[in-house]
């Protein structure tokens, strides 16, 4: 069972590779099918397929078969949570307990 910890880490494996930047700026245009991101990118198809896995694991991305490609998307609902995940883990004192040490 993967705990909150592993499921959160998923979000930040997925931003921390530019490659997976750059696809998911060309996704803000819009839908696109791995052929058009596989010309626009500097991979192959199994480089593309691995970090498409990872990206649609996070969540941060959705796919569709249609035939015998897929196409891809950004997840408003991952994309929510991404950016809700990042604010909430980088907010200081947010929901802190005091700090008794050294008192």
């Amino acid at each position: 069972m993967a705990t909150v910890y592993e499921e959160d880490a998923k979000v930040f494996k997925a931003l921390c590779d530019e490659k997976r930047l750059r696809i998911l700026e060309l996704l803000r245009g819009g839908e696109k099918c791995a052929c058009v991101l596989l010309e626009q990118l500097d991979l192959g198809q199994s480089g593309l397929s691995y970090h498409m896995k990872i990206l649609v694991e996070s969540g941060i991305v959705e796919s569709r078969q249609e035939g015998k490609w897929t196409h891809y998307k950004i997840s408003e609902k991952g994309s929510a949570y991404a950016s809700t995940l990042l604010k909430n883990l980088t907010t200081p004192n947010a929901g802190a307990e005091e700090n008794t040490c050294c008192k």
